[in-house]
């Protein structure tokens, strides 16, 4: 049973198609004030047809089909215009490139921005935040607080979950023969159709042959982990609710999985590094004119089973510190007026293409950590050495997911939290996901986001 169901991204889909439809038929009527005929309308649709595929590519690069977080909801107005402004660009060079429509709607593609935007805004803005489930599952989490806590203030704020808890219970404050009690009464209760409980919590222990026994005596109820509900909610895993068992069981991965996913790292490493090459001279010329320094530096990373590798960048900062911080847990070095552009593009770590040829990295997993930040982390943060069980990436899931990741000093907090969405990847790595997260990071680079 999964508590977030799919569905939203079908409605959303769907949507978005027909607004492109609409969208086109009010353009038509606005460029010639007058109902489009259907020949007009037609000989408009079909190439339109090719570019709306193309256009729902870039909402999803856009990440207009991600969670529909209060955050992200902000941003929505920003993040409508740039696509729709992509996208129209897009639909004038496949124009210019590919005349054989007949058609050169340079009018159109200016009116078409100003209509579409409106209405997606409306449609993603206004109305979507407004369908709510037909029917919201009425639950139970018995879980110790924490990260509890969170699951439980995340689902009472958004009522675009299709599912509520009509009862909270933390096992951290309550009895034993409390809880044991809670869990005979609502499970007794008809409204109630699942409960989300932390299995490796000693305090439930005592209460799950009550639990079990009330599964067969009820059509309609389910028992549900909390922490698979907590990734499908905040897309990483909950310290907190973390045991070795649960690391342990999500090591392993297929060998099928493997081998293509090595096969996609190099040759998305050749595209790569064939297209950046074109830059490299610029770069270089623009380091050796800054302050005649050396153009490349090669800095000591951990990679996978806590193996010592080199990984190669451009020289964005004074010198090279090798990542030796000292007690401060900060770099003395400054960054350099190139280095600071070459951080905003992103272009900085270019060079660790080759790292990827080499083997040392892949395209997409954790992000390798510096030898003595890693050894003060291993220290202080429980199952950090996990991360270790997988290719380091030259891009991540937590470098999508967590803006506050600290650079170049030592933050245990935000590393914590960095961990989780680490964690998240070693679950569900996939080659699905390995591409969701090279177009995000597509997208991040394009609007120099977390730099």
């Amino acid at each position: 049973m999964t508590l977030v169901p799919k569905r939203e991204y079908v409605l959303l889909f769907g949507g978005d198609m027909a607004i492109f439809v609409v969208s086109l038929w009010l353009t038509l009527y606005f460029r010639y004030l007058e109902i489009p005929s259907l020949e007009l309308f037609s000989a408009h649709l079909i190439p339109f047809s090719l570019l709306f595929v193309t256009w729902v590519s870039v909402f999803f690069i856009a990440g207009l089909y991600g969670k529909h977080t209060r955050l992200f909801r902000r941003r929505l107005p920003v993040t409508i215009f740039y696509a729709q402004t992509a996208n129209v660009l897009l639909a004038a060079l496949f124009f210019f490139f590919i005349p054989i429509f007949g058609i050169a709607p340079k009018t159109i593609l200016v009116l078409y921005l100003a209509v579409s935007f409106p209405l997606v805004f409306l449609w993603r803005a206004l109305l979507v935040p407004r369908i709510q489930p037909l029917r919201r599952l009425k639950g139970v989490l018995i879980a110790s607080w924490g990260d509890a806590h969170a699951l439980a203030e995340e689902v009472a704020n958004d009522k675009r979950y299709p599912f509520t808890f009509e009862h909270v219970i933390d096992t951290s404050r309550v009895p034993q023969h409390e809880i044991i009690q809670h869990a005979c009464r609502v499970v007794g209760e008809d409204n109630v159709t699942f409960m989300v409980i932390d299995f490796t919590d000693k305090a439930i222990a005592a209460a799950l042959p009550i639990i079990y026994d009330a599964a067969f005596h009820k059509q309609n109820f389910t028992l549900v982990d909390i922490v698979d509900l907590y990734q499908e909610v905040f897309d990483c895993v909950p310290l907190s609710l973390v045991s070795y068992e649960w690391i342990l069981a999500h090591t392993g991965s297929s060998r099928g999985y493997d081998a293509l996913k090595r096969l996609l790292d190099i040759a998305g490493a050749l595209t790569l590094g064939t297209l950046s090459l074109l830059l490299f001279p610029f770069i270089m010329l623009a380091i050796k004119m800054d302050d005649g320094g050396s153009v490349f530096i090669a800095m000591p990373r951990v990679g996978r089973y806590q193996r010592t590798i080199r990984i190669y960048k451009f020289r964005s900062m004074s010198g090279n510190d090798n990542g030796n911080y000292g007690a401060s847990g900060k770099s003395k070095l400054m960054v350099t007026r190139v280095g600071k552009w070459l951080r905003i593009l992103r272009v900085d770590e270019l060079p660790q293409i080759l790292n990827v040829l080499r083997g040392d990295l892949s395209l997409v997993g954790p992000r390798p950590e510096v030898p003595t930040l890693a050894e003060h982390y291993s220290a202080r943060i429980p199952y950090y050495n996990a991360r270790y069980l997988i290719q380091p990436g030259l891009m991540g899931w937590a470098q999508l997911r967590h803006d506050r990741h600290p650079h170049h000093g030592t933050d245990v907090i935000e590393t914590k939290e960095k961990l989780s969405y680490d964690l998240y990847y070693l679950k569900h790595r996939s080659l699905w996901l390995d591409l969701y997260v090279i177009l995000q990071t597509v997208r991040i680079i394009v609007t120099a986001r977390g730099t």
